[in-house]
């Protein structure tokens, strides 16, 4: 039985359509997008209220396994993505064995095949085992399939080693994903710096301990030519380091 969609809103940057429409579904899939489509017996769907767009994307997610199943597993990741209108998930490499190597992204792929609820793709490490001391074979992960490299919450502290990351990225086309924090600074603390902090007797972060980083990785991609994307921005430093450095692409 085809079905009659009614009166959502629907938006389709592809297609730069913005509004309300009426959507007919023939044999599982879309046939037209038009305003008054009569209904021609087809299962009715009335969507006022309710918007209608092409399936979502989430860049960041940690759907830990493997290793980490006690938390997350691919299918629980993925029904949830789906509850959530999301159809595409990239997922981070903080697992066990991290996914730093052309096996562990195999495996991921081939646990998803056998799903077949979402795509999945894979964020392979930076570093070895994400501990920051030695590249991982980046062409390797991305001729596996890895669309990216992050070492995810664990910041790339050497910056030669960083560097030569966005270098190897930038060969292979791959976006680098940072997390920045000057673990020199943050190490220990509970909250942020400040008048409060103080009074409850927790030791602070201050948010130099984040935009610091940020400006490093903003200089080292200038130096490299390569995709950077920082993760888990917090401070308005780095909101406005970030918004400077767009600005002289």
């Amino acid at each position: 039985m085809n079905t009659l969609i009614k009166d959502g809103h629907v938006v389709d940057p592809a297609n730069k359509r913005d509004g309300v429409f009426d959507i007919l579904i023939e044999k599982g899939k879309i046939s037209r997008i038009e305003k008054n489509i009569k209904d021609d017996g087809s299962k009715l769907i009335e969507a006022q209220g309710k918007f209608i767009l092409p399936g979502l994307v989430d860049m960041h997610a940690h759907l830990r396994q493997p290793g980490r199943e006690d938390a997350e597993t691919l299918r629980t990741g993925s029904q949830a993505a789906i509850r959530g209108g999301f159809t595409s998930v990239c997922c981070m490499p903080n697992t066990n064995p991290a996914i730093d190597n052309q096996g562990v992204v195999g495996y991921v792929y081939a646990e998803n095949k056998k799903l077949g609820l979402i795509n999945i793709y894979p964020i392979g490490a930076i570093t070895k085992n994400r501990e920051g001391k030695e590249l991982t074979e980046i062409g390797e992960l991305k001729k596996a399939g890895a669309v990216a490299i992050s070492d995810d919450g664990n910041p790339v502290m050497n910056a030669e080693i960083m560097r030569r990351a966005l270098e190897y990225a930038r060969m292979f086309d791959l976006p680098v994903i940072s997390h920045c924090e000057e673990t020199n600074l943050s190490s220990g603390g509970l909250m942020n710096e400040g008048y409060t902090a103080t009074v409850l007797g927790l030791k602070g972060i201050p948010p130099e301990a984040e935009s610091i980083m940020v400006a490093r990785e903003i200089e080292l991609a200038r130096l490299t030519g390569s995709r950077l994307h920082i993760a888990h921005v917090s401070t308005k430093g780095s909101v406005e380091l970030i918004r400077w450095a767009k600005k002289q692409v």
